[in-house]
């Protein structure tokens, strides 16, 4: 077979070998005259092609290969090696169908969250600014304000941790169907505190250092900066669950903490009641972040686990000494400190740890907070309401209920 016409030399940085079929019965000629008659067609190309029954199959270009995008990825699986040995990271083709549901715990949590849906717009906050202009201290003030501008900016980083990361990674449904719905409920945790700061801050100068403050409060930055390194980490899936475990368990508990201890006196009705709301959804995070770490397989070391807890508690003792100036009535840095350490302790014991602080809780009347609410649902709209018929989903299967009048009796 004769080559095709081509200049016998050619620079050898333009020639780029693509295709090497070698000569032999597993591989017809046609095979590779198929292949060639396909990438020409593919790149109208000068081209040569040679052969011979003791060489191989080549086929050169004259100009260099054209570079190919990349794939992007499908599945959002992380690299790890070791994360592909988890049942929640590994690659699952039926991410996309919700049904069957796998792990039954994770669906109930997901029905939870589904039933204590709420919007800002419930939230009355007609008699918050008469208690803020006329009952607040000053010191009061500057506690809730550090407060709110917290928890103004950290739903936001919460937000871009779940789309950005933990819904790519995670591959079950179920999961990301809580996920879904915790980022829609952040956004309406940051919705209502924005506007708590909007209500309750005149000044257009302070509103702006506060909606900033990320930026220009010091204790909030370092929070914040501490939350959004996980987020860009390359540590592994375990240690990061751990980290935003820590966000919505340890960060947050100080705030709220001093948010019911407004709501023990009697003060901000509308802040007190969006607090039971968004207090009870962070819970549910929380305690759905600990169902997690219990269904991996490869989970951190004791020690690993009290690094990330301690380096917690330690950035978040500083923003109550910081937000907590002067000692309130009842309330304190150091009783915030303990209360804090008691926190942290109550999410080893949820993770399946030791406890690291063995302190008890200062604030007896925080106790309350975790029991069920009494609340006539007619008086008032209740923190601990639920979207009727969504948990009564979970008894009986889904069976369909009838109320009737035709019985006999």
């Amino acid at each position: 077979m004769k080559s095709a016409s081509f200049p016998a030399r050619l620079p050898r940085q333009f020639k780029t070998k693509i295709l090497n079929f070698p000569n032999s019965p597993s591989r017809p000629i046609s095979h590779a005259n198929l292949s060639i008659n396909f990438f020409q067609s593919l790149f109208p190309l000068r081209a040569i092609k040679s052969y011979s029954r003791t060489s191989s199959f080549n086929f050169y270009f004259s100009f260099p290969f054209p570079k190919m995008p990349s794939l992007p990825i499908s599945n959002g699986v992380a690299d790890n090696r070791d994360e592909q040995e988890e049942p929640l990271l590994a690659p699952n083709p039926d991410r996309f169908c919700m049904f069957p549901i796998r792990y039954p715990q994770i669906w109930e949590m997901y029905k939870k969250a589904e039933a204590s849906f709420w919007t800002a717009e419930e939230v009355d906050l007609s008699q918050d600014l008469r208690h803020w202009d006329q009952s607040l201290t000053p010191d009061e003030r500057h506690f809730v304000t550090h407060v709110l501008a917290f928890f103004a900016a950290s739903d936001g980083i919460v937000l871009e941790n779940l789309a950005g990361r933990f819904m790519r990674e995670v591959q079950l449904p179920e999961a990301r169907a809580f996920y879904g719905f915790q980022i829609a409920i952040e956004n309406i945790h940051s919705e209502m505190y924005s506007l708590l700061l909007e209500t309750y801050i005149k000044d257009s100068r302070e509103k702006s250092h506060l909606f900033h403050a990320i930026e220009t409060v010091p204790c909030v930055a370092r929070k914040a900066q501490w939350a959004l390194r996980w987020i860009d980490a390359s540590n592994s899936f375990a240690e990061r669950i751990l980290a935003f475990a820590c966000v919505e368990g340890i960060f947050f508990s100080g705030s709220f903490c001093a948010i019911f201890w407004l709501k023990k006196r009697g003060l901000m009705p509308g802040l007190t009641f969006s607090n039971e709301l968004i207090s009870r959804d962070e819970g549910l995070h929380c305690d759905f972040a600990c169902l997690l770490y219990s269904l991996l397989n490869n989970k951190l070391s004791e020690d690993r686990v009290r690094e990330i807890v301690s380096d917690a508690v330690d950035i978040e003792r500083e923003f109550v000494c910081d937000a907590l100036p002067c000692a309130l009535v009842g309330m304190n840095a150091d009783l915030m400190s303990q209360y804090i350490e008691f926190v942290a302790d109550r999410l080893l014991g949820a993770l399946g740890y030791a406890k690291m602080y063995e302190v008890s809780n200062p604030f007896d009347w925080m106790e309350l907070i975790s029991l069920q609410g009494k609340t006539n649902f007619f008086e008032k709209r209740v923190g601990e309401y639920q979207k009727a018929s969504v948990m009564s989903s979970l008894n009986g299967n889904g069976a369909i209920h009838e109320f009737k009048l035709d019985e006999d009796f």
